[in-house]
């Protein structure tokens, strides 16, 4: 029923207690228990005597039969939540019982969404995309050297099908707009090291932040909003999930090696000086894009020297840390 009475007034209009009960065929009673839900997304909902009520600001719901409808490649499963602590969670739990099928889950608000680092992810109700893919492979843990540097292409051809052209990508997994963070990427992975295994690939992206969801927020950052107007969030995530098949698929049969040409055309730190924070220490160099394992290829004093993905950063040098 809340999903429903999200429907009715996602157009950010006023609508009575009572012709909100006809139209879900309920007592004005359970309306307002509905209503008392709303508190708990933290959305916003606004009450105003002989009219009713209306949300803050009109959303667009996520529609799983609409993203359905636009999906090209094959996709067994696909749920679309109102809230969850985070899809990579919902779908780890559901992996040992959906082994070589391709889940997507897709989620209206995050309570706890994750990033690289545990670091969280901002996930407020009906603003952005919150996506995770659970995928299995049966060349094993061995066999996945560079796929979040593909799922980051996969991310950046999406929008770049959507009329956003500018895009870079930032080693080894996040997507950037006019050097600020636009999309962020989390793998994990269970399985055998040579035997099949499955991947959650978690996706986070920004299109619309206020400045109170964004308070939390340590780095600079990018919505997609600024960027693109009138693409509705269904289409939005649909094309992603399309790019995702289309990537892994290729990623599947011929590994990071036929990808490695186009990361480095859109490398934003390629041939630039950069910093690697690491735990406890900070290396300096030059970036020169990364080699067929999808490792980054750093110029020291010492050499050429190949840095696989793990608790670090990079950024450009001196750039605050993010």
């Amino acid at each position: 029923m809340l999903r429903n009475l999200l429907a009715i007034l996602a157009d950010g209009n006023f609508h009575s207690g009572e012709e909100l009960g006809a139209q879900l065929g309920v007592t004005r009673a359970a309306v307002w228990k509905q209503l008392k839900k709303l508190e708990s997304l933290n959305i916003p909902l606004s009450s105003v005597k002989g009219k009713g009520y209306r949300l803050s600001d009109a959303i667009e719901l996520l529609d799983q039969s609409v993203i359905l409808e636009k999906i090209e490649g094959r996709l067994d499963c696909l749920e679309v939540l109102l809230n969850t602590e985070s899809t990579n969670s919902y779908l780890l739990e559901k992996s040992s019982d959906h082994m070589g099928k391709r889940y997507a889950v897709l989620a209206e608000k995050q309570e706890s969404g994750r990033g690289r680092r545990g670091r969280t992810w901002v996930s407020p109700f009906g603003k952005n995309i919150y996506l995770s893919m659970l995928w299995s492979f049966s060349g094993g843990i061995g066999s996945l050297e560079g796929l979040s540097l593909v799922i980051a292409i996969a991310v950046e051809r999406a929008l770049a099908e959507l009329g956003v052209n500018d895009a870079k990508l930032k080693w080894p997994n996040d997507v950037y707009l006019d050097h600020k963070k636009l999309a962020g990427i989390l793998l994990e992975v269970s399985g055998e090291y040579s035997g099949h295994c499955q991947v959650v690939i978690g996706i986070g992206l920004n299109i619309k932040l206020s400045a109170h969801d964004a308070e939390s927020i340590d780095q600079p950052w990018a919505q997609l909003s600024e960027y693109l107007g009138g693409v509705d969030r269904n289409t939005i995530a649909a094309t992603m999930i399309n790019h995702l098949i289309k990537a892994i698929e290729q990623f599947d049969k011929q590994g990071f090696e036929s990808f490695k040409g186009y990361w480095t055309e859109r490398d934003a730190f390629f041939n630039k000086e950069v910093d690697l924070i690491l735990p406890h220490l900070t290396r300096s160099g030059i970036a020169k894009g990364v080699n067929g394992k999808g490792e980054l290829l750093l110029q020291t004093e010492k050499g050429l020297e190949s840095i696989n993905a793990g608790e670090l950063s990079l950024r450009l040098k001196n750039a605050p840390i993010d």
